[in-house]
């Protein structure tokens, strides 16, 4: 476990030592509060979150919610919905029985609930997490550029005329899915950046649009990855 300073948040490394992505924590978390505690409810992801998340939590009885990145947005919505608990690809999470609040402390504390119950089956977190994760992921790529609003409406009026959207998000920048993948992208509210991040069922897909993107925002808006 990886805290920053105040310990409101947590990363996590499986068993073999590989870093595992906060979003897909979330999921994990359904161990403990529905297959342990028998609840069902809703939980809160940011607009970055893996369609994993949602996959995994669903046959569970759970509703997951979308919402805007940032502890601010996060507390606010979970408390709104009622929500049972949520997660940011940042680290945070979000408990009902914590005040709506955040703290990496408790989010160690049940996921090393979970990893105990999980063992006395046989099962390492690393096989847990590979149970749920069945995309392949950009991680976060970060654009320094002028014209945030132009580059964002440029790559998401290609795309859209390349394939039809299944979803449409546009709370905090835009988040489009497609059948076979899916991408966000918005800007950076403290620095020159716009952010990307994408996710496809194959290797291959993935590769192939985040060439797309970095294409657009390099011949046509001139920016380059911070």
């Amino acid at each position: 476990m990886i805290y920053d300073g105040d310990a409101d948040r947590v990363m996590f490394v499986d068993d073999k030592g590989k870093f595992i992505a906060p979003d897909l924590i979330i999921a994990l978390l359904g161990l403990y509060f529905v297959g342990e505690r028998g609840e069902k409810g809703i939980v809160l992801q940011d607009i970055r979150s893996s369609k994993a998340v949602a996959e995994y939590l669903a046959p569970m009885g759970i509703s997951v919610h979308t919402w805007k990145v940032g502890r601010a947005n996060a507390a606010l919505k979970l408390r709104e919905i009622d929500g049972l608990w949520g997660g940011e690809l940042a680290g945070h999470y979000y408990f009902k029985d914590f005040f709506y609040s955040d703290s990496g402390m408790l989010a160690s504390l049940l996921v090393l609930r979970v990893v105990a119950s999980l063992k006395k089956k046989g099962i390492t977190i690393s096989q847990a997490i590979a149970s749920i994760e069945h995309y392949r992921n950009s991680g976060e790529i970060n654009y320094r550029i002028e014209d945030k609003k132009g580059a964002m409406d440029a790559i998401r009026e290609y795309f859209a005329s390349q394939e039809t959207p299944t979803a449409v998000m546009d709370f905090d920048g835009y988040r489009e899915e497609f059948p076979k993948w899916w991408f966000n992208i918005r800007p950076s509210n403290t620095e020159p950046y716009l952010r990307f991040i994408c996710e496809a069922q194959s290797q291959e897909l993935l590769k192939e649009k985040i060439a797309i993107v970095d294409k657009i925002i390099s011949e046509k808006f001139g920016g380059k990855r911070g």
